[in-house]
């Protein structure tokens, strides 16, 4: 049986397919009484949407969230929450000569192995698509955190090679979300959007590496064991489509450090208890410190890519495959948003679990 649900205290359950009438997201154990921003939450799915810019596949779907249940009069009533995106620009056709080839890289083959029977069109129930009911509950979750001071910011680190300058501060979002890329250095940027196009021109895809910081975190958020703050993040970023890796604060570079160098030390000052450096990310002994949370989400390159590859077909005969449709070409500028969706839904499921 699939597993379409996450969280507690807080329980998303994701429905619908890539080509379907609809995909949406049913929200459960969210707070009443409290006083949802219809604007702010579409403007989360506005940076998710598919036919946002050149760099993005060109379908085009305007994604307005209808929630149709759990809100009344622009308030939670403490009730499952349904919010539902409607498919309005499906091209199935595009995915006919897919029914019986299995594509390098996808979920295809193996959905068929595990349940028998699939929804080729799109990818179905394992294209990213199905994404953008995650977005419309993080948006929730978002603001139920920013009314406690916890704000999440996201943005392309990494395309590919090109790397953004070393930041040890949060990039403002203006400049981030000012970028095609969503990077927010502008050379870095350009250099990345070129890439894409070339690489677009070349019937390939590229993969890239999103950073995320979580601050305004109160400290002790996370279990000492079993429920580890960053084995909590992980749980949740690490179901994105796409996504390979995932590491906090110094993260790899950790393992070339020594204790000295990498122990964050306790000091005291005016504004209370704190560390001097932050090379853990925020978080040790799997639970916040206070400080800004730093997360690293490396994602692979897109699979379906028209450039012709090797696979096989429902018979097991070898053939060769050059896929139509309309995709990315590199992911990361739309997975921003599904990045910081996740983040703040798990932390909201802890945070209720220690008001």
């Amino acid at each position: 049986m699939a597993r379409n649900s996450i969280g507690k205290n807080l329980t998303i359950t994701s429905f619908g397919e890539s080509h379907g009438a609809a995909v949406g997201v049913v929200v459960d154990g969210y707070p009443a009484n409290i006083e949802i921003d219809m604007e702010a939450l579409q403007l989360c799915m506005q940076r998710r949407r598919p036919g946002q810019s050149e760099i993005t596949t060109s379908r085009n779907e305007s994604d307005v969230v209808e929630i149709i249940s759990g809100v009344f009069e622009g308030k939670t009533l403490g009730s499952p929450i349904t919010m539902i995106i409607r498919n309005n620009d499906a091209k199935s056709i595009d995915y006919d000569n897919l029914k019986n080839i299995y594509r390098p890289g996808h979920a295809d083959l193996l959905y068929d192995v595990k349940y028998g029977h699939r929804d080729h069109r799109g990818g179905g129930r394992s294209s990213a698509r199905i994404t953008a009911g995650w977005v419309a509950a993080g948006a929730l979750a978002i603001q139920y955190l920013e009314k406690r001071g916890i704000k999440i910011t996201g943005w392309v680190n990494q395309i590919y090679n090109i790397v953004a300058p070393k930041l040890e501060i949060t990039p403002n979002r203006i400049e981030i979300e000012n970028s095609m890329v969503r990077c927010w250095d502008e050379q870095t940027s350009s250099e990345m959007i070129a890439a894409i196009e070339l690489a677009k021109s070349e019937n390939d895809s590229l993969g890239g590496v999103i950073q995320c910081h979580i601050e305004g975190m109160p400290k002790g958020i996370g279990e000492p064991v079993f429920g580890k703050l960053q084995a909590i993040l992980g749980l949740y970023l690490l179901n994105i489509n796409a996504v390979k890796g995932i590491s906090f604060g110094d993260g790899f570079e950790a393992a070339g450090m020594k204790g000295s160098a990498h122990n964050d030390e306790w000091h005291s000052d005016n504004d209370g208890v704190g560390t001097r450096t932050n090379h853990s990310g925020g978080i040790i002994g799997g639970m916040s410190t206070g400080e800004v949370i730093k997360i690293q989400v490396a994602f692979k390159p897109t699979s379906t890519i028209g450039k012709e590859q090797n696979t096989v077909n429902h018979l097991e005969e070898n053939v060769t495959i050059a896929a139509t449709g309309r995709h990315d070409p590199c992911v990361l500028p739309r997975a921003v948003p599904i990045v910081e969706a996740m983040c703040a839904l798990a932390l909201m499921d802890l945070i209720m679990e220690n008001p």
